[in-house]
């Protein structure tokens, strides 16, 4: 949530954090704003809405500046509005932040502050930050900085400029992400690597409890002691081409469009490392995955996989609930945590709850570096690039490759488990160039209002899915569901009006869905049907059919999952929606 960049060199910051901010919309934009170094005075603008409305105020602005920070928001505390935008400054309009994450305890402080004099203008909790550095300023930023953190709770980051010192900024990260980039003569700051992708590709990713301390020839790394930290530098993989749209219309038909490479570099990029997973999975009593979202239903999927190769039990938990449940683990399970950004917080936090009660940590992520990343013993990398659109797409079945992988890499298949799964790659390019014909059968669904998506076994996870692809970017309301579960309560919305969409490939569920689509067209209700090409069974009962290439039923998630990506995706198109930036999501949560 929210999108941090900072600047500090010999160039106009303006620009460095225009661009940075843009790359980092996705993370919040509900209002945007700067602040610079101007003939050593605090300038700082901010607008509600997304990044065009601050550029198109600060056009034609003679700004020279070549320090600054700029923030997009995502709201927590306080409606989003002009005053609370960020950055947020002092009384005297000396000091600067930019925050991301959650003051748990800002209305102590700010009653604290109130008492001692201090005016407050917003209703966010940033504003505390601001006013407590003021206040414990001595004449040096960096230092009152630190003696400031021990008063703050809860998971944040933030950076702070003063025009006191015109010529370096300080980051801090305390569980929400920060990365710090390196260049010639200037340095960088930001909440994530696209936005620093344009400038550098020499990263350096604090960990919780660090402090940067940015001057244009030098970056220092600090704990929340003051005690110096040796840091390693790493170098992206990604490039700027990767995060454009590169002639779609969208970043998201884009990402769809890039699966079959994505997925193929994940499993490469898995068979490259040798199987060199340090532990058996059947040696743990059960694996326990958590996740959020997406990543959930990526979980769901590797279930039938992991318990179907490595024969251990497998539990799935969205992690905002196990982190506070009972869940009795211990140092016979395996964890694994899975998250697109690294950073998720129920996920990060979930997974270390666990891990301090023994369990071994296995995390799949799409960033070297994140958080979650370090703090897992052993990391499977997807390999998906820098994913823009807030709807998860590419991320969602380079994670299903990386988790079958995973479910296979300990079976004396496996190298022939591994072609198989290779091969799909062409068939999810079939699917694709079929891309028109899915069109027009959504532009025909445009005008619903409700949508019930079903499947068993592992198209049941797809169905999830697809509803929340639905539901995220066109705003119909829709929902998945256990295909055998419709007789137990949701066959009472089925009618005339409600579309259902029923995902069927020829698997060992095939025949019980047919009777399901059975008891759909029995109380009039249209079907919408994803199946194997061929299947005039299939044909003769439902209104419209996304054909798929045959498979075998373990891969047909990589195959089913993507129709229903685009008939989302060209719904919101036609309804004239953000297919990028859909209301009030953002792509990386960082807050409970």
């Amino acid at each position: 949530m929210c999108g941090i960049i900072g600047y500090v060199g010999d160039n106009p910051a303006i620009f460095v954090l225009l661009q940075g901010l843009e790359r980092l919309e996705y993370r919040g934009y509900d209002s945007a704003g700067v602040a610079l170094i101007e003939d050593e005075k605090l300038f700082v603008e901010k607008k509600v809405g997304k990044i065009r409305e601050l550029v198109r105020s600060l056009w034609g602005k003679p700004l020279k500046g070549t320090v600054g920070i700029g923030h997009t928001r995502w709201a927590t505390h306080g409606e989003p509005c002009e005053i609370n935008a960020h950055p947020h400054t002092d009384m005297k309009g000396q000091f600067a932040v930019v925050h991301n994450g959650i003051i748990e305890n800002y209305l102590e402080l700010k009653q604290e502050l109130t008492k001692q004099g201090v005016e407050f203008r917003s209703q966010t909790d940033t504003e505390v930050i601001a006013h407590l550095i003021a206040l414990n300023y001595k004449g040096d930023l960096l230092e009152a900085v630190l003696s400031v953190l021990p008063k703050l709770k809860g998971a944040y980051a933030f950076v702070v400029l003063s025009s006191l010192e015109p010529y370096r900024i300080v980051g801090v990260r305390h569980g929400n992400p920060l990365v710090v980039g390196l260049g010639d003569g200037e340095n960088f700051i930001a909440s994530d690597i696209p936005a620093l992708l344009p400038f550098t590709k020499k990263v350096i990713p604090l960990s919780d409890g660090e402090v940067a301390d940015l001057r244009k020839d030098s970056v220092d790394i600090y704990d929340f002691e003051g005690n110096r930290v040796v840091k390693e530098v790493i170098e992206v993989p990604w490039d700027i081409i990767s995060a454009e749209k590169g002639g779609f219309k969208h970043f998201m038909l884009k990402e769809i469009f890039e699966q079959p490479r994505t997925t193929a570099d994940t499993i490469k990029g898995f068979i490259s490392r040798e199987y060199t997973l340090p532990v058996s999975l059947n040696e743990f009593r059960r694996v326990l995955i958590t996740a959020c979202g997406t990543s959930y239903h990526a979980g769901l999927v590797a279930k039938y996989w992991i318990e179907k190769y490595a024969k251990v039990p497998v539990e799935v938990v969205y992690a905002s609930e196990l982190r506070y449940s009972d869940n009795p683990i211990n140092e016979k399970d395996l964890v694994l945590a899975i998250s697109q950004s690294g950073e998720t917080a129920d996920t990060r936090f979930s997974a270390l709850a666990a891990k301090e009660k023994g369990a071994f940590l296995v995390s799949v992520v799409n960033v070297v570096g994140s958080a979650l990343d370090r703090e897992s013993d052993y990391t499977l990398y997807t390999h998906a690039g820098p994913e823009i659109g807030v709807a998860a797409t590419k991320t969602f079945t380079a994670q299903l490759a990386a988790l079958y992988c995973l479910a296979v890499s300990q079976s004396p298949e496996r190298e022939q488990l591994m072609a198989k799964l290779l091969s799909v790659t062409s068939l999810m390019e079939e699917i694709l160039s079929r891309a028109e014909d899915i069109r027009k059968i959504a532009l025909s669904y445009s005008s619903a209002k409700n949508m019930l998506y079903l499947g068993r076994y592992l198209s049941y996870p797809i169905a999830l899915e697809g509803a929340l692809k639905l539901k995220e970017i066109s705003y119909i309301h829709a929902e998945g569901y256990p295909a055998g579960e419709m007789k137990h309560g949701p066959i009472a919305l089925i009618d005339e009006k409600m579309p259902v969409f029923v995902i069927a490939p020829r698997d060992r569920t095939y025949e019980k869905i047919l009777s399901n689509v059975e008891e759909v067209l029995a109380r009039k209700g249209n079907v919408i049907a994803i199946g194997f090409e061929g299947d005039e069974h299939l044909r003769q009962k439902a209104k419209d059919v996304i054909s798929i290439p045959h498979v075998e039923e373990d891969l047909s998630p990589f195959l089913t999952v993507i129709p229903t990506q685009l008939f989302a995706y060209y719904i919101a198109d036609f309804l004239g929606l953000d297919v990028d930036q859909p209301r009030n999501l953002a792509k990386t949560v960082t807050v409970e």
